[in-house]
């Protein structure tokens, strides 16, 4: 089953990166190499992701933008209250945050998609605890600005070096640990 499943999201992860457009301003364009749901960039490697910016999902009327944590890494991650794996790797989340935080080296940023009604995605966070912040993103216009990642993956997570470059894309539901190995790297990387 999960094959049948993973196999049209690749599909649709490989042409949505074909659509992503060229590289012509040097900034990140998104691609799945053989359909990956991991995918790590080296340092060299790394291109820069557009600007972006956001209603708050907790504090209405206000904008939250990438800018706001430069020099600090950042752990993006696309999120619905209705999506199980989702709901699932909550916790983890929020562990990633404390731990970014108490180390004062970044913050996790989630992205909510899909959710129409802001009310019932923010009783979730309250619910479960969650301190860090949230855009409100209902049709994830912000993948444009991501570089294009699949917009039908949730959850997605992209962990952004200090200079907002991708550094890591996971297409799949994450643990505290293994995004924690690659923000402690990166967080000591010049």
């Amino acid at each position: 089953m999960r094959k049948l499943i993973a196999a049209p999201l690749c599909a649709v992860a490989l042409t949505l990166a074909a659509c992503s457009g060229s590289d012509s301003g040097g900034n990140f364009a998104f691609h799945s190499p053989g359909g990956q749901t991991e995918i790590f960039y080296d340092e060299a490697d790394r291109k820069p992701l557009a600007g972006f910016e956001g209603e708050s999902l907790m504090r209405e009327g206000e904008t939250i933008r990438l800018s706001d944590f430069d020099g600090q890494v950042v752990v993006l991650n696309a999120w619905g209250q209705w999506c199980a794996p989702c709901r699932a790797e909550v916790d983890d989340l929020e562990e990633i945050h404390q731990h970014l935080q108490a180390q004062n080296t970044g913050t996790v940023l989630g992205i909510n998609v899909r959710d129409p009604n802001p009310q019932i995605a923010r009783d979730f966070l309250t619910d479960n605890g969650v301190t860090y912040p949230s855009i409100y993103d209902p049709p994830f216009k912000t993948a444009a600005q991501l570089g294009g990642v699949p917009s039908s993956v949730i959850p997605t997570t992209i962990v952004l070096d200090r200079q907002h470059r991708p550094a890591a894309v996971f297409l799949r539901a994450v643990t505290a640990q293994e995004i924690i190995d690659v923000t402690d790297r990166l967080a000591g990387e010049a």
